[in-house]
């Protein structure tokens, strides 16, 4: 017992005349590695996994668009449209949206066009500025998906350079992002949005798929019990 202890103590002394920077063969490094970084090193790795699978959704793809950006036709909203929609689909994002001017087919109607791309849009992102409660197209687009998915979640009103009081009445139940304070915080409110309703809907296919899973089962067992039955 004398010897250990003698041991011990001699080997304590040698680590701490050592300097700093000198570590035993073959020893790991914990020093950079806190718990609070280590946390946020596991969520960076989680999130892009997380959202790749979002964006790789069988159900997402069944539609054409993530999100139809609806904006009056004033230059000063189609370049502010255009911002939103270069951030959107710039990656690791990496949305579908559609831009009017940029996606409808030469030669159709508007109104054609436009309700084809409503109808192939899991959400809709209301450019709302003095130009558009001013302008017809606006309106009917925004009264067509208030008809089409009454108080969902699938409308995302964006507030700019407008007055409370503008505020289309229609909308009043609507919660709306403001992007008259911060454009940039407003785009990832936007992004958030998206995404989140993307992976609601991983969550709705892995629901369908393990029904679907149960019933196959459950019909297997059926047609086991009655082969047995009729042996």
């Amino acid at each position: 017992m004398h010897g250990w202890f003698l041991k011990l103590f001699k080997s304590g002394r040698q680590n701490k005349n050592s300097k700093a920077g000198d570590k035993p063969a073959g020893a790991a490094s914990f020093e950079s590695i806190s718990p609070s970084s280590a946390s946020s090193e596991r969520t960076s790795v989680a999130k892009p996994q997380q959202l790749r699978t979002a964006l790789s959704s069988e159900l997402r793809w069944k539609r054409k668009y993530d999100v139809f950006v609806c904006h009056s036709f004033a230059q000063k909203d189609i370049d502010e449209a255009e911002r939103l929609v270069s951030f959107l689909e710039t990656p690791p994002r990496s949305l579908r949206c559609f831009l009017w001017h940029r996606d409808s087919c030469p030669g159709s109607a508007i109104s054609t066009e436009f309700c084809k791309a409503l109808e192939n849009s899991h959400l809709r992102a209301l450019l709302i500025t003095p130009n558009f409660v001013q302008d017809d197209w606006c309106s009917y687009m925004m009264h067509q998906t208030l008809a089409e998915r009454p108080m969902s979640n699938t409308m995302i009103p964006l507030l700019l350079d407008l007055a409370h009081s503008q505020y289309p009445q229609e909308l009043r139940f609507y919660y709306y992002i403001d992007l008259s304070r911060n454009h940039d915080y407003g785009f990832n409110v936007v992004n958030k949005t998206v995404q989140s309703y993307l992976e609601k809907l991983i969550q709705s296919e892995e629901k369908l798929n393990y029904s679907l899973g149960d019933s196959s089962e459950a019909v297997h067992q059926m047609e086991e019990t009655t082969r047995k039955e009729a042996t």
